[in-house]
């Protein structure tokens, strides 16, 4: 099975930056997504970035375009995606989670903006204070 562990979450003063990491591990196939949600409580889970295996790209959901930067490390058959994020603002403060599934195409699908992948991580929390 797919293992997602994330780590580098932490309290951080708005303005301030934070990388998350995500080590991924047991994909028996090249292709696949992995993206970072965040969900604050009361609230639904939302997608903040995604990159597909196959080509690399890269998604962002407005809010974050230009602060925040995923990218890719891969290691044989594991993989770990960062999530740099820049000038944090208090509105960024939540659980962060990793998670991924076998179609690179689900970067990009709007029916999974909140969820609906396979594969989740525990999650690491992210504060930023004011």
């Amino acid at each position: 099975d797919v293992q997602l562990e994330e780590s580098g979450g932490g309290l951080v003063q708005a303005g301030g930056s934070l990388r998350l990491s995500c080590a991924a591990s047991g994909f028996t196939s090249d292709d696949y997504a992995i993206g970072w949600y965040r969900q604050v409580p009361g609230k639904e889970r939302e997608r903040v970035s995604c990159i597909e295996s196959t080509d690399g790209a890269t998604h962002y959901e407005d809010s974050v375009k230009g602060r925040f930067t995923i990218s890719r490390d891969k290691d044989n058959d594991k993989s770990t995606v960062y999530l740099q994020m820049n000038n944090l603002e208090p509105g960024d403060t939540a659980v962060y989670y990793c998670a991924a599934d076998y179609q690179p195409w689900h970067c990009s699908d709007i029916a999974r903006r909140n969820g609906g992948m396979d594969y989740w991580g525990k999650g690491t929390r992210v504060t930023v204070s004011t």
